[in-house]
């Protein structure tokens, strides 16, 4: 696909939005979104300086895996210290609604552990037909965007909401709603277009190198791999971590991070999920304003990029969906995609009734 120009045009709105849609044309060069982007550096330019690598030592990586997925409940004490940092958002309902109250609300969803529950088949994610028509909802009443790891058509095949957004491999290929169901959208941004034939190649190259550890599985989400230890015994996590490292010594451009019993293999440029929710808030018009309040769902540690940029900002709120306590920029909580599904239908009802129903909070 050739680099993508973003433009604005003023009459198309995003679904529960009355601020600008996006829109992409082919054929224009990288340069363009320098206008887009409010004067910032063009993509190719500004994000490709890298970050200083990271410590990557095998022990410190099975070491944040093991964290990022615990394998025992917590004490009960421990759990309600952390609950009160990082309170529930359906028990915090009512506060959340008055901070909401007169403002545009911009809803960003995680999908695996988020809208699905995390299952060992990483192709048997699929999410409830409850959870879709909750989602579908949330579309029809307010700006709302799927953001993951996952490639933009894996998750697309398995939302299947063509009202939405689809921000996929952490935020590295942006596609906006379509408007008919069997219509293709077209790529709002790829700031790792360039990257592409050095992952094909890893990708490769990680699935020789794994091929003989039982229950390790290596998925291409075009823009990033993930290296998958969810079915893998834990005696080997070392192992295979060494492994996965010893394939991107020949890739000095990839760059290896963590999350929920998976290895994420990325392009080393300065982009995450946090990045792409600054795009789409910059891009319709919602960046900086006090008159809007984004509100993120995840469960990884990617998803803390995203909870840094809305704490940084001052109002958004982002909400962590774990049953278990750990450290997080995350001001509210969710214990599962259950409980997500129901703070879901909650806001959709909220946006629905009028001003004067809205429940009021004491804050």
């Amino acid at each position: 696909m050739a680099n993508q120009e973003v433009v604005f045009p003023p009459d198309m709105a995003m679904p529960g939005s009355s601020g600008r849609a996006l829109f992409a044309c082919r054929g224009a060069a990288s340069t363009s979104l320098r206008s887009a982007y409010r004067g910032a550096p063009a993509v190719d330019d500004h994000y490709r300086t890298r970050p200083p690598p990271a410590p990557c030592a095998t022990s410190w990586v099975v070491d944040a895996i093991r964290a990022s997925s615990p394998a025992r409940s917590p004490a009960v004490d421990e759990y309600a210290a952390w609950t009160r940092r990082h309170p529930s958002a359906l028990g915090s309902f009512e506060q959340i609604a008055a901070a909401a109250e007169g403002k545009q609300v911009v809803v960003f969803m995680d999908y695996d552990g988020t809208l699905s529950p995390i299952v060992a088949d990483p192709d048997k994610a699929f999410m409830t037909g409850e959870m879709r028509a909750a989602v579908r909802d949330v579309a029809e009443n307010f700006p709302a965007a799927i953001v993951t790891g996952r490639c933009v058509e894996k998750v697309y095949s398995f939302v299947g909401l063509p009202e939405l957004y689809y921000a996929g491999s952490h935020g590295m290929d942006i596609k906006g709603p379509t408007s008919n169901e069997g219509t293709t959208a077209a790529a709002l941004l790829q700031p790792a277009l360039e990257f592409l034939p050095v992952i094909a190649e890893a990708y490769e190259a990680l699935v020789e190198r794994t091929k003989g550890t039982p229950g390790a599985r290596v998925e291409n989400n075009k823009f990033c791999l993930s290296v998958h230890f969810r079915c893998v015994d834990e005696k080997s996590w070392s192992p295979l971590a060494e492994q996965v490292k010893a394939v991107l010594r020949d890739y000095p451009d990839l760059k290896l991070t963590e999350g929920r019993k998976v290895l994420e293999v990325r392009p080393s440029i300065m982009w995450d999920k946090g990045k792409a929710v600054e795009f789409l808030l910059q891009s319709l018009g919602f960046d900086g304003r006090s008159d809007v309040l984004p509100v993120y769902l995840g469960d990884d540690r990617t998803d803390e990029d995203a909870f840094k940029v809305l704490g940084k900002s001052g109002h958004g709120l982002g909400i962590l969906v774990s049953k278990f306590p750990r450290a997080t920029d995350a001001s509210y909580s969710l214990q599962d995609p259950t409980e997500v599904m129901e703070f879901l239908l909650r806001l959709v009802n909220w946006k629905r009734q009028p001003p004067s129903a809205a429940p009021r909070s004491r804050v």
